[in-house]
């Protein structure tokens, strides 16, 4: 091990003692006591909550998991949907990559599986769209294969009780390797389990340490000081990028849209028309001629920059002039593959 000399191995036994009372009721989880009794997980529920958890909180992810079971209720439904219409109930998760592939792979399942998700990581990996995270998580929880389920919570609860000394993701795989060596024969509610744990008692913000089932064995409790782990990473500055908007209106108030390329960022999302994002705000070179409207700036954070969009709008006189896109009722934009961006641009511009 070359960030932990002094393994510490977890006591699984307290662990589970501690979900079989306090196990958060969520969706897509069988109970502790159901699973006891013979119930096992669906893969489909734990692939599609899985994927949809990733950078975003339980508490979002509520309404759009409902959704989706709603319309959807199997992979098979999931596959024969189009890709549009999937991408318009993922509008507002982010990460809009993850929904393609979440149509991809549910193809994937359908046509190379029969519509049965395989049942060993290592299978699962051969699957678009799901790593190595997310194949140890779907195993475990759903046939209790012992892997080693490190999400982000965690990765704080073992960063914590290791007192670990560097940031976590220069010790990830010394992490996994630890952990690996805890994981009992429940692995799939150990692995929730320390999931609720990072997200109820050893949370970023507080550690209920004298709650804490793995409180006995913790080297950061014994500092004193637990909130000191996991060690932050040093942040490299984030680039700021420029760019325009054009909110276009017709006579009768409908606002133009278009694709977006099938490659890049928000790939075959829906939006506005642009102009390029550079590294210095250009004058606008509006699509048309018209009489544009400045409606100020909105801003919105990537993972690796920042954009600042100037946001204009205009009635135009000859829309037929405009054929990449479609006329959409500014009422049933709800229905619109738009991103986050693209609504905040619309609303600026007072749609």
């Amino acid at each position: 091990m070359l960030h932990l000399s002094t393994p510490r191995p977890l006591d699984a036994a307290a662990v589970l003692a501690w979900y079989d009372r306090h196990a958060r009721m969520l969706p897509w989880r069988v109970p502790p006591r159901a699973r006891a009794g013979g119930e096992r997980p669906d893969p489909y529920r734990v692939w599609l909550s899985e994927v949809m958890l990733q950078q975003t909180t339980v508490a979002a992810v509520g309404k759009y998991f409902a959704r989706f079971t709603q319309l959807w209720p199997t992979v098979a439904e999931l596959a024969a949907a189009p890709l549009d219409a999937v991408l318009v109930e993922w509008a507002g998760l982010g990460y809009y990559a993850r929904a393609r592939n979440l149509h991809a792979c549910a193809r994937a399942v359908v046509e190379r599986h029969g519509g049965v998700f395989p049942d060993t990581a290592e299978d699962l990996l051969t699957l678009p769209g799901i790593g190595p995270y997310t194949a140890a998580a779907i195993a475990a929880i759903c046939h209790d294969e012992r892997a080693a389920v490190l999400d982000g919570n965690v990765e704080r609860v073992l960063a914590r009780y290791h007192a670990l000394s560097v940031p976590v993701r220069e010790a990830k795989e010394d992490l996994r390797s630890e952990l690996a060596r805890s994981v009992p024969a429940r692995a799939g509610d150990f692995a929730q389990a320390l999931m609720d744990l990072g997200a109820t008692i050893c949370a970023p913000r507080s550690a209920l340490c004298m709650l804490c089932p793995l409180e006995p064995g913790c080297a950061g409790a014994r500092t004193g000081n637990p909130l000191a782990f996991p060690v932050k990473a040093a942040k490299a500055g984030r680039p700021v990028r420029y760019g325009h908007a054009f909110v276009m209106r017709d006579g009768d108030g409908d606002v133009y849209l278009r694709t977006r390329p099938d490659k890049g960022l928000l790939a075959k999302m829906t939006e506005v028309p642009t102009s390029e994002w550079a590294g210095a705000l250009a004058a606008p070179n509006y699509p048309v001629a018209a009489d544009w409207r400045h409606h100020g700036q909105v801003v919105h954070v990537f993972t690796h920059f920042r954009l600042e969009l100037e946001v204009w709008s205009a009635t135009v006189p000859a829309p037929a002039l405009l054929t990449e896109g479609w006329w959409a009722d500014p009422r049933a934009t709800g229905r619109e593959a738009l991103p986050t961006l693209f609504r905040k641009v619309l609303a600026a511009a007072g749609i």
